[in-house]
């Protein structure tokens, strides 16, 4: 299933496509995000503050008659700086980075978000190992996409004016969408 937002964005972070697709490996959930920096924050990175990403990838269970349970629940980090010798954007999540000659490019990889694939049987209710009989009666999987700045890593100094700016607020609103259960024969290889 596949889900689009598209607008135009002054400055902040949008949801512009994600996707729940069944693969031979479990649901592969991911998402596209746009970003566009204030020029505060632009400013703040080219005079070298490193900025920290947050993303959240989540798969729950709707159920009607109590509160939902998480199935599984994907949080990177990711960390994006500027070096002023090289003129360069290094984009770091986890162990891995890349370089990029323009902010543009930068964000652009940044905004691309890919959990790790969920096992069929953590999404599967009936214990028979059918992903049709996903959906019981009142119940039903959906899934979320996040991202935003944390503010909370940038310089102390810069806390207090982040904290208190609106220049400073790029985050995503939680964009929820519901997760259909294809047939068994339709898996798609990656």
């Amino acid at each position: 299933m596949i889900l689009g937002a598209s607008a135009a964005i002054a400055d902040g972070i949008e949801v512009k496509k994600v996707e729940a697709r069944l693969t031979s490996d479990g649901y592969q959930i991911s998402a596209d995000f746009e970003i566009q920096l204030p020029p505060q924050v632009e400013e703040a990175l080219k005079r070298g503050v490193t900025l920290y990403f947050e993303s959240e990838l989540s798969v729950h269970r709707s159920r009607w008659y109590w509160m939902d349970s998480e199935i599984a629940n994907y949080i990177q980090t990711s960390k994006l700086s500027f070096n002023t010798l090289t003129q360069q954007y290094r984009l770091t999540r986890g162990g891995l980075y890349q370089s990029f000659l323009s902010l543009s490019d930068a964000l652009h990889v940044l905004g691309r978000q890919v959990a790790p694939p969920i096992e069929i049987s953590r999404l599967d209710m009936s214990g028979d190992g059918y992903i049709t009989r996903l959906v019981k009666k009142g119940s039903q999987i959906g899934a979320v996409a996040w991202m935003g700045l944390d503010l909370t890593q940038l310089p102390k100094p810069m806390q207090m004016n982040a904290l208190t700016s609106d220049q400073w607020k790029v985050e995503s609103e939680r964009f929820h969408w519901d997760i259909s259960p294809e047939p068994p024969g339709e898996v798609q290889e990656q």
